[in-house]
């Protein structure tokens, strides 16, 4: 076997433990959350060192954060996959949608939010990006429905909607304040959505 054949297997190896270790770490923050989630557990069920997890992705944090980048971009192609045709529709389609995501991946999801970097550092710009982008998905409907509004006025309408919609959601599936049914939280979203678009003098549709 020659230098580059050897080089190559390593590659492979290289990147199946890579792989292995972002399943298993997935799997835990999906079934038990991000609390759940310790370096020593998940290099043992890797078969591997605590400082092999590090070599590969810097420390812990890299680990987190690479399973929270995969929900975030997740959730945004689903996001993206709202028909557009009617924006009334597509609003009450985003937020439906976003629901759906959110109970069937709530742990995950939740880890997007609640993360904290070690020793303070800054969130990395480009998944904060990423939720902004998932924010902004709320932002073409609007446009549509206030042609007269600025963009300013817009993307705050759009964030101010998306963060409440994810509030209601996260509650209402918050186990430890007594979970809302789905059918039910569903209504309770609807029924916001349509509480604002009349308070932009938007009429719902029927």
């Amino acid at each position: 076997m020659n230098n580059v054949q050897e080089e190559s297997l390593r590659d492979q190896k290289k990147n199946r433990r890579r792989l292995q270790i972002l399943e298993i770490a997935r799997g835990i923050i999906a079934t038990k959350g991000l609390r759940s989630l310790k370096v020593r557990d998940v290099a043992e069920a890797a078969g591997c060192s605590v400082g092999s997890v590090y070599n590969e992705f810097g420390d812990f944090d890299g680990v987190i954060l690479t399973v929270n980048r995969e929900t975030v971009q997740a959730l945004t192609a689903r996001l993206r996959g709202v028909p557009a045709e009617d924006p009334v529709r597509q609003l009450y389609g985003l937020a439906e949608t976003y629901l759906e995501f959110f109970a069937e991946h709530a742990n995950l999801l939740r880890s997007l939010f609640e993360h904290r970097m070690e020793d303070d550092r800054p969130y990395p710009d480009d998944i904060l990006q990423m939720v902004m982008d998932a924010f902004a998905l709320m932002h073409p409907p609007l446009v549509r429905l206030l042609p007269d509004a600025d963009d300013v006025k817009i993307a705050l309408l759009s964030r101010t909607l998306f963060s409440a919609v994810h509030g209601i959601i996260s509650l209402g599936l918050e186990e430890r304040m007594v979970a809302v049914p789905p059918q039910m939280l569903r209504q309770q979203v609807e029924q916001f959505i349509d509480a604002h678009l009349v308070g932009l003098g938007i009429v719902p549709p029927r």
